[in-house]
């Protein structure tokens, strides 16, 4: 049977979605004393070997939700590859989701994203819903080359994303992505890319992470510095910026927001992502409380935990995939051990695919230019 009764005490929650971000908030379960039940696609996902329950199914499977929530007191997500349909039917029957589908539903679509950004005066980059070849090119008109298509839904890690510079690159990309509903986006010129984990409670508490600095690669990221290396007015607009979004949003949990700053200090939102991000995988180590206990404590009616950093510096490395290979990288990941400060998660995924996030790690330091130089010996080590 599914648990209808909400005013029991939170001590299990269900996860949808069973990758390294699931693995990550079962570790940060135990110490808080939750059961975590998850939902996972396979075997072999990484966060099967820590949860304490495991249903197995993909994150659209009803039927193994539907189980899933008779072991749940309340269940969140790993990632916004839902069916939200499918979902509002168990919503319906009294199982609490956190996020809200109703945040979800504005979140998990970047067209729904951009036109409530506009509607809250949150700077954002000028856009226009496509659906058909005529809209495209009318569209690209109006915003001239270089121009950035996005997919709707489902894009993650650069995939769903292209950033062309003339009409037969976009023709190109639209025919890749088999034409389906999209938006068209003015290219930014920034100088660079920031991002902050924004968090919300049921009661409307609201914090932020510190703001920090990405670094991309073939649009994954690859780095990440915290705190960000700007102005205090900067990361002001930054967090004023995250403070409406999620209000305005009604949205509780934890978010990932990215944004892109240019040479003249103006700060615009690129896209909000409604759970965990890897921008804030920096905070198991450097911060009072990790974005993945944070989340469970929002979910299970816990207080907040402290966002301040522990550290005066941290990078964050990807460690991604630069071939397609089985292997465990036990050489590499033994080198890394070693570098003084460093701390390594290994996500144990069986294959190795080129761009494949694998792993990460975390470098502390007392300056930026230790933590540089330290995430620069991570870099010659994987590769």
């Amino acid at each position: 049977m599914l648990n209808l009764d909400l005013n029991l005490e939170v001590k299990r929650v269900g996860v949808i979605g069973g990758g390294q971000l699931a693995w990550m908030m079962a570790i940060a379960a135990k110490p808080i004393h939750l059961q975590l039940a998850i939902q996972a696609g396979s075997q072999e996902d990484s966060s099967v070997r820590e949860a304490d329950r495991v249903i197995l199914g993909a994150v659209d499977d009803f039927v193994a939700t539907e189980k899933l929530a008779a072991l749940s007191d309340v269940i969140t997500f790993e990632n916004e590859f839902v069916n939200i349909e499918k979902l509002q039917k168990l919503a319906s029957q009294g199982v609490k989701f956190l996020p809200s589908l109703e945040t979800l539903t504005t979140c998990v679509d970047k067209y729904l994203q951009r036109l409530h950004f506009q509607q809250q005066g949150i700077p954002t980059p000028k856009f226009f819903q496509v659906e058909s070849d005529a809209e495209l090119l009318s569209a690209a008109r109006s915003l001239g080359y270089p121009i950035v298509l996005k997919a709707r839904r489902h894009g993650y890690d650069g995939k769903g994303t292209w950033v062309v510079k003339s009409e037969s690159e976009l023709l190109e990309a639209w025919t890749s992505m088999a034409k389906a509903a999209a938006i068209l986006e003015e290219f930014v010129p920034f100088e660079r890319e920031l991002a902050t984990i924004a968090v919300r409670s049921e009661s409307g508490e609201v914090a932020i992470y510190p703001v920090v600095e990405t670094e991309q690669e073939n649009q994954v990221c690859r780095r990440v510095l915290a705190p960000a290396r700007i102005q205090p007015s900067v990361a002001a607009q930054v967090e004023a910026i995250a403070k409406t979004m999620l209000t305005s949003l009604n949205a509780i949990g934890v978010f990932g927001i990215e944004f892109f700053l240019t040479h003249d200090g103006k700060v615009s939102v690129n896209e909000i992502a409604p759970r965990t991000h890897n921008s804030g995988h920096y905070t198991i180590e450097a911060c009072a409380t990790s974005q993945f206990e944070q989340l469970l404590r929002i979910v299970s009616g816990m207080p907040l935990g402290s966002v301040a950093m522990t550290s005066p510096v941290a990078v964050m490395v990807n460690l991604l995939g630069f071939e397609d290979k089985v292997s465990d990288y036990a050489s590499q990941r033994q080198a890394l051990a070693q570098l003084p400060n460093t701390h390594v998660h290994w996500y144990g995924k069986p294959q190795s695919k080129v761009g494949r996030k694998l792993g990460h790690v975390t470098v502390l330091a007392e300056t930026y230019a230790q933590g540089l130089e330290i995430s620069d010996r991570v870099n010659q080590i994987w590769r």
